[in-house]
């Protein structure tokens, strides 16, 4: 008896079980489609075929590690090439009804807000010497929500407190209104103006022709990020002010797009005057003593900088002196700027056939973290020599100190830290003899 209660027991368990997965499907097939392109709905675009005809996932760290390659090497074939690091650029954003868009999921508005934020802090990593300001255009009219600074959480919090869509959208008045607040910065900054634009039209009240001439003359470069389909009018303005013009894909591309503009762009041969810059390097003031803020015109207890010509106080670095016009800076924005003066040479790829050759004792371990360096899989008896030799194993190696690294500490060293760990080794300081 005992025996057949634990049978139906068991019986009943399993019909539980397989109700709860008709829930679950059930559940799947309640959700929007946009819902089931997150829940695995299309699986087989992270498939690859591999050599012998086999679908293996596709490793996303080898994705991003090739394209990180191809910037770098973009980057290093202009690296003689003289570069903006004093940089004022106004952001501008679409936010009229075509913003509101699903094909950007949730919503074009929530993929430009999301990585413009990713964008005006990688800004500031890369140009700490350079000011950013914000633009909107809504219901036909460009409004301007920041005025050129410093801090990338104030342009962040007021972003994210005017995000709405409304009405169409006017690229005049936009470039009415960037030419307007960049017409009077100094000859050795550099007017950048960088539009993302979801519309398929532009709403202008004139001649918009006349306006990317006076953009022109002004030296504005203007670059856009199109979400929706090429446009014409946005072409041209990229073609005549020397910006560059691109179509997102989908989300992930549209990321790269935009992060893309946050190193400094090489200068237009005609614009680039060397110019010599006065700067202060204030002192940071002392805690508890009070003090009127020349940047908001308000009493601050302690904190802050004292500009070293007038004496007044100032919030943040680095900015303007309100009172007497002298830049302000410290030190290390000035040492942050260098590695874009030289940059450090591209590493090597290392070719799978030097490792699997045992002439070659290359060493196993990463020279950065010390994690141990993959090894390559055995050439197939299929494979080409040929081709077996032309394949990259995952590793790079520096061509001045031959030290070998993986993946990551190659992006690491190149974006963050701009000094070979292996180089920089070999450095050693002069001992010197008291003696003598």
């Amino acid at each position: 008896m005992s025996k057949k209660k634990a049978d139906n027991a068991e019986e009943r368990r399993r019909i539980g079980e397989v109700e709860e997965e008709e829930d679950e499907d059930e559940g799947k097939n309640d959700l929007e489609a946009w819902e089931r392109a997150y829940a695995d709905d299309r699986s087989w675009e992270s498939l690859q075929e591999d050599d012998s005809g086999f679908l293996r996932p596709i490793d996303t760290n080898i994705l991003h590690h090739d394209q990180y390659r191809r910037r770098l090497r973009s980057v290093s074939a202009t690296a003689r090439i003289q570069k903006g690091l004093i940089r004022y650029l106004y952001l501008v954003i679409d936010l009229s009804k075509a913003a509101g868009e699903m094909d950007f999921k949730p919503s074009r508005m929530a993929v430009v807000a999301k990585y413009a934020e990713a964008f005006i802090r990688e800004f500031f990593d890369q140009n700490p010497l350079s000011h950013i300001g914000l633009i909107t255009i809504k219901d036909g009219v460009s409004q301007c929500l920041t005025d050129l600074g410093g801090s990338p959480d104030y342009h962040i919090k007021v972003l994210m407190d005017k995000l709405g869509c409304a009405g169409d959208a006017s690229l005049q008045n936009a470039l009415d209104l960037v030419h307007e607040n960049l017409n009077d910065i100094p000859s050795y900054g550099h007017r950048e103006a960088l539009i993302l634009y979801s519309a398929l039209t532009t709403c202008d009240p004139a001649d918009i022709m006349e306006t990317i001439q006076k953009c022109k003359k002004a030296k504005i470069r203007c670059s856009i990020i199109g979400l929706s389909a090429e446009i014409y009018i946005c072409k041209h303005l990229c073609q005549e002010t020397g910006g560059t013009y691109s179509v997102a894909l989908d989300e992930f591309h549209f990321k790269d797009l935009l992060l893309e503009h946050a190193p400094p762009p090489p200068a237009i041969a005609e614009f680039a005057v060397s110019n010599l810059i006065k700067m202060g390097f204030p002192q940071r003031g002392a805690e508890g003593v009070i003090s009127i803020c020349s940047c908001h015109k308000e009493v601050k207890v302690g904190g802050g900088y004292t500009c070293p010509r007038c004496k007044a106080r100032v919030c943040e670095l680095p900015t303007e002196c309100q009172i007497c016009g002298l830049t302000l800076v410290s030190s290390p924005h000035l040492a942050r700027s260098y590695h874009h003066l030289f940059p450090i040479t591209p590493f090597n790829e290392v070719l799978s056939a030097l490792l699997s050759n045992p002439r070659h004792t290359l060493p196993r371990v990463c020279f950065g973290c010390q994690q141990t360096l993959p090894i390559p899989l055995p050439v197939r008896k299929f494979t080409a020599l040929s081709d077996a030799g032309s394949k990259t194993s995952l590793r790079v190696a520096c061509p001045k100190c031959n030290q070998h690294f993986c993946f990551d500490c190659d992006i690491y060293i190149h974006e963050s830290l701009h000094n070979c760990p292996g180089c920089e080794s070999r450095r050693h300081p002069k001992i010197l003899n008291l003696n003598e």
